[in-house]
């Protein structure tokens, strides 16, 4: 079960409540458009279908007809109303719409249901990551990157908020915008400690919320109450109906799609380097002295390291020649 201290509370439906609500799935828009193409008995199949995705999206197409008690034909002819014209598309869809809706258990159980060798499992986790990659490739807009660089770049401070696996990546970005010599903070610990920096905020400065499906309540929030204080907002998420995408200025869409229980952070991870990258040259005089200092400060430390332990290791030869 989700924490319900942390995920946004759901429906009996499975989904957030009211506006905080992750827009429909690929599969759920299909069946919506669908319209007259679908008689009643395919709408009620989908419908099931829709209702049980953990128990559906590894089936055959003859194993999904057994189970509702229809012929493989029905099966074909139903998705092909969806305007599906191979029956994998459809169960890759039918994943996806799983994935959104349930918990990293439910994942797993479903996911061991399937006859697949753990080296099959890993190569398809890897082969995911690698779709993720590209998928972000294919859609990011290097002029929204950059504009996002200038915000940066003019924000008096800017407060990362990731929480759980996401702190990771707004660690990784607070680090690179510190190193570059911006006043970032991913704040760390209680919900109080999270919404007390948000509160210090002022048009001046920068949010950035990083969360994903559903959304983390807390992260969620902090978006909320940026936005009533005034401050620019930035969502790093996987979807544009996502809570946070909806509710900040701007956003980069970054899949986290996995094949097993845990989310994939590979996209994100690389979306955040191109966000450093835009950051370091769009002002290289300035990110070229800072670096500069930094690796000066560096070789004086390790320096004054080294000569430290030589000092110490010399201490007892020079005691043995003066006994």
């Amino acid at each position: 079960m989700p924490n319900r201290s942390n995920r946004i509370r759901l429906s009996k439906t499975g989904q957030p409540p009211g506006h905080l609500r992750q827009g429909p799935t690929t599969l759920e828009k299909r069946f919506a458009s669908a319209g007259e193409r679908l008689n009643p008995s395919r709408r009620e199949l989908l419908r099931l279908i829709l209702e049980n995705p953990a128990d559906t999206f590894y089936l055959s197409s003859r194993e999904l007809a057994k189970r509702y008690k229809v012929d493989a034909a029905t099966i074909v002819r139903t998705i092909q109303a969806l305007g599906y014209n191979k029956y994998a598309a459809f169960t890759a869809d039918l994943r996806a719409h799983f994935v959104t809706q349930i918990t990293p258990y439910a994942v797993l159980k479903a996911a061991s249901k399937e006859k697949l060798t753990v080296t099959y499992r890993i190569r398809h986790g890897m082969e995911m990551d690698l779709r993720n990659l590209q998928a972000l490739q294919s859609s990011l807009n290097p002029q929204k990157i950059i504009a996002l660089s200038n915000q940066v770049k003019r924000a008096r401070r800017i407060l990362i908020v990731g929480i759980d696996p996401a702190a990771a990546l707004s660690w990784h970005l607070s680090y690179g915008l510190m190193t570059l010599g911006f006043n970032a903070e991913a704040p760390v610990g209680s919900t109080g400690n999270v919404q007390r920096r948000v509160r210090s905020l002022g048009r001046q400065d920068l949010l950035i919320a990083i969360s994903f499906g559903q959304c983390l309540c807390d992260t969620v929030e902090a978006a909320i109450r940026a936005q009533k204080l005034g401050v620019p907002t930035f969502a790093i998420t996987d979807s544009e109906t996502s809570p946070i995408a909806r509710i900040c200025d701007h956003s980069c869409i970054a899949s986290v799609a996995s094949p097993s229980f845990g989310e994939s952070y590979v996209a994100p991870f690389s979306l955040l380097g191109t966000i450093l990258i835009a950051c370091a040259h769009t002002q290289t005089e300035r990110s070229l002295e800072l670096l500069r200092r930094s690796e000066e400060e560096d070789r004086a430390a390790h320096e004054s390291g080294e000569s430290r332990r030589w000092e110490k290791r010399a201490a007892p030869c020079a005691g043995r020649d003066h006994p």
